[in-house]
């Protein structure tokens, strides 16, 4: 697979896949950027760990941080002092994240970025979320004009930018996004989110879990029908349709995010025999 999509790609990773951190080390390029989750199952030195690890393992930690989930000030500092300590502050994403309200001073990325805590600690790129697919819990005005408002105050701050999608199972809809993203004058790089190869259970359980829809249609074109959920699907052919309908004209700098959501290693080496 020679498309430039998959030229840089990333991958995510959480706390309870370490052993699979190291049993793939050798397959990701060293430098590979590797996102480190922010779940309400991990304290902050666990998290701090796994940013540790990837570090060890050659790879650019990328740390998630999750708005709403940030139960004060001081604990947005304290994970930046140690974020910086460890030498991970250079590019970190930032979500609103999963709860309904804030538990805390931050009610979305925009909020954490317009604090300046980020810059005083070195950060130097800040990713944020982007939805090919709409949100289900927010109208499509609303997160274009937050996707503005946020690529606004980066420049304000002197950062670096760029957009994470949540995943998706439909090129089409990820390419027509893509062409109204440039079309706004929104010039950041983006990187999509793919599913990486799992079986078809997960992968609709995910999708339910994070709002993404996939009708009988879109399911097929991907690779797997809904009626049989007992099977396996990789992303094959939506990359495939991706790079076909890919475009650096009309699209601009786009790369490949991979969740791992049939586990790191499973999904380094489905990645590297797909490239070959």
């Amino acid at each position: 697979m020679t498309s430039p999509l998959l030229a840089d790609y990333s991958l995510g990773v959480a706390w309870k896949e370490l052993g699979d951190l190291e049993q793939a080390r050798a397959v990701p390029p060293a430098g590979t950027r590797v996102h480190v989750g922010f779940l309400d199952s991990e304290d902050m030195a666990m998290r701090v760990s796994m940013v540790r690890a990837v570090r060890r393992a050659g790879f650019v930690p990328v740390p998630i941080i999750a708005a709403r989930r940030l139960l004060s000030k001081a604990v947005l500092l304290q994970y930046l002092a140690e974020l910086q300590a460890a030498g991970a502050t250079g590019c970190v994403l930032i979500v609103a994240g999963d709860p309904e309200r804030p538990r805390g001073p931050y009610a979305d990325a925009a909020s954490v970025i317009g604090s300046g805590l980020l810059e005083y600690h070195d950060v130097r790129e800040v990713s944020m979320a982007g939805h090919p697919g709409g949100h289900p819990a927010v109208a499509d005005g609303v997160l274009w004009r937050s996707l503005a408002g946020k690529a606004a105050a980066l420049e304000q701050h002197g950062l670096e930018g760029g957009v994470v999608t949540q995943f998706a199972f439909d090129a089409d809809l990820v390419l027509t996004w893509l062409g109204q993203v440039r079309a706004r004058g929104l010039r950041l790089p983006v990187r999509i989110g793919v599913p990486g190869p799992a079986s078809v259970r997960r992968l609709l359980a995910y999708a339910s879990r994070c709002g993404v829809s996939v009708s009988a249609p879109v399911a097929r074109e991907y690779g797997f029908s809904l009626a049989d959920p007992a099977g396996e699907a990789g992303p094959d052919r939506f990359i495939r349709a991706l790079a076909a309908g890919y475009d650096v004209r009309l699209h601009g700098e786009v790369k490949l995010h991979f969740n791992t959501f049939g586990g790191f290693a499973a999904t380094a080496e489905w990645i590297s025999q797909f490239r070959q």
